[in-house]
């Protein structure tokens, strides 16, 4: 055989074998995404919350066969709204054979504790003990007290004070997000940078992946920034319609059962498993027929993986 062939022929081989070899790594990475998809769609679809306030109405007419509709829909668990006013939901879950590990509670016994028309956060935290909550999230603040950077600056304060006695109580407390905290405000900095760099390591997000996209920012990507900073998330879609960012008011339509929006959850759910995240809620604000959403995004759900 000539040189020439000969170096043909082992260039040939050597090409041959590079591409085996990528071929085997692609392989390789591809069962490892796979892996980490399966993990993570398992890990959440099995304890899989919803927030009791999409059943809001059927909850105030029909307590104990809205929440029977919850259980044979599929869910594990549920978070409750309205804590410490929430006594016959959490029994008539627990009855069910739903788990309670969460709620959102009345907020201003954190953000305005000078009020004397709502219980204290010492209260809560007992509540919240004999009942065996393990997470306490605040679920919104009032426009007036966020105005300005410095009020959330204030507000942070007040939430780790808070953190520390929920801590010292063996719960955890966290913050659950909306669109306006992504707003830019003093040198395009927002309100939910100041929560970023402020919170301590005792208070927590409740990331609300719906409002981080509503906000302008992807929510996986935000997920897996706060890697063991998220104690839980809130699932629910956004209409593809709908034009982001938007820190004003948004139609009933924009929210969509899991799987009909723009959202994609299998990312999330990935940066979930990965930012080590406890407990994943399904929830939708507004719904002409909350039952029979809550009933397709469990089959969504059902279907990943």
């Amino acid at each position: 055989m000539h040189r020439r062939a000969i170096l043909k022929s082992g260039s040939a081989l050597v090409s041959a074998l590079s591409a085996t070899k990528l071929g085997y790594l692609h392989a390789l990475d591809q069962f490892s995404e796979d892996a980490v998809r399966v993990e993570a769609v398992k890990r959440y679809r099995s304890q899989i919350g919803i927030q009791l306030y999409t059943l809001r109405n059927e909850i105030s007419s029909d307590l104990k066969g809205t929440i029977r509709a919850v259980a044979d829909a599929g869910y594990q668990q549920v978070e409750p709204y309205g804590f410490p006013n929430a006594d016959e939901m959490i029994a008539e879950a627990k009855a069910c054979g739903l788990a309670v590990n969460s709620t959102h509670f009345a907020w201003d016994s954190v953000v305005d504790p000078s009020r004397k028309d709502v219980p204290s956060f010492e209260a809560i935290l007992d509540s919240a003990a004999k009942h065996g909550l393990t997470h306490l999230v605040i679920p919104y603040l009032q426009g007036e007290v966020r105005e300005t950077l410095d009020d959330y600056r204030q507000l942070c304060d007040r939430f780790n004070q808070a953190a520390e006695k929920a801590s010292d109580a063996g719960i955890q407390l966290a913050y659950h997000n909306h669109a306006f905290e992504f707003e830019p405000k003093e040198n395009g900095v927002c309100g939910f940078d100041i929560m970023m760099d402020r919170f301590s390591a005792a208070m927590k997000f409740e990331v609300d992946v719906f409002w981080v996209e509503v906000g302008g920012r992807r929510a996986a990507d935000l997920v897996r920034s706060l890697a063991g900073r998220v104690s839980q998330l809130h699932l629910k879609d956004l209409n593809a319609s709908v034009e982001t960012p938007n820190f004003g008011s948004i139609p009933n339509e924009a929210f969509e059962e899991i799987g009909d929006g723009k959202i994609e959850m299998l990312p999330i759910l990935e940066a979930a498993l990965d930012a080590k995240v406890q407990h994943c809620h399904v929830e939708q604000d507004h719904s002409p027929h909350p039952v029979k959403s809550i009933q397709q995004s469990k089959i969504f759900l059902n279907g990943l993986g």
